[in-house]
């Protein structure tokens, strides 16, 4: 059995965190000390991302099964969830799934709807980088901002990339699985699947990822939930109005 990677951060009721797509453990670091003041914190790299282990398999069971696996592995229970995105989508599939385990629940700019597949673009211009010719930091940069003109977003992906050995960089991604199961990442949770412990969804006050034609789905899913806006944010809402999002969580969970 593979062991996702995690970094474990201060003491108390168990906080684990579950980044996006294309995402790691680190984009939550500055959030996740302030947690770590009032929780255990478990900053979790999912598979194919960070410096957890690739594999050419890639989909929500799996992903759920790889939480619960690290779960059990480190004897936790009592679990407070919080998934940002692709993150939020395992968040709500291992709640409906081991219900048991979970006490409170945070979804941060998904709805369990389907999504269509919208990453293109990205994976297109990842995909143009060729490490042996690109072999600096600002050779890659200077590739992908020709494809990607949000700097937000181009800064998110070039977190990922790291030297892999001596002269060698590569992505922390495991970009050809992702691209292999990019439909995945939109799936829907399953129907007819419910969770009925306090759970709460934050939603991007400039994005489009959760909207008023999501409520009665996310009631059916999720009937002990709120959601809440967080101002001035689009769906990075953690990294563009991180006090705001704090704030917000910290009174979900006292």
């Amino acid at each position: 059995m593979k062991l996702l990677h995690s970094t474990i951060i201060g003491t108390g009721q168990p906080l684990i965190i579950l980044h996006g797509y294309f995402g790691m453990s680190d984009n939550w670091k500055s959030l996740g000390t302030q947690f770590s003041e009032n929780f255990e914190v478990h900053l979790i790299d999912q598979r194919n991302h960070g410096r957890s282990f690739h594999s050419e398999d890639f989909d929500y069971e799996l992903l759920v099964e790889d939480l619960y696996n690290y779960v059990q592995h480190h004897h936790l229970e009592y679990l407070i969830l919080l998934g940002h995105s692709m993150g939020g989508k395992v968040a709500m599939q291992f709640a409906v799934t081991y219900p048991e385990l979970v006490d409170k629940l945070m979804v941060a700019d998904i709805s369990p709807r389907f999504y269509k597949p919208h990453h293109e673009d990205i994976l297109a211009a990842l995909n143009v980088v060729n490490f042996k010719l690109h072999n600096t930091r600002k050779k890659v940069e200077d590739v992908l901002r020709i494809y990607i003109k949000e700097e937000a977003v181009l800064q998110f992906l070039l977190k990922n990339v790291y030297w892999k050995s001596k002269g060698e960089l590569a992505y922390r991604f495991n970009l050809q699985s992702l691209m292999e199961h990019n439909s995945e990442v939109g799936e829907a949770l399953p129907s007819l699947t419910h969770f009925n412990g306090e759970t709460l969804f934050l939603k991007g006050e400039k994005s489009n990822y959760i909207t008023e034609n999501d409520n009665a789905l996310i009631e059916a899913h999720f009937p002990n939930s709120k959601t809440v806006t967080i101002k001035n944010a689009g769906h990075w809402l953690h990294a563009e109005n991180p006090d705001q999002f704090y704030e917000e969580v910290i009174n979900f969970l006292t």
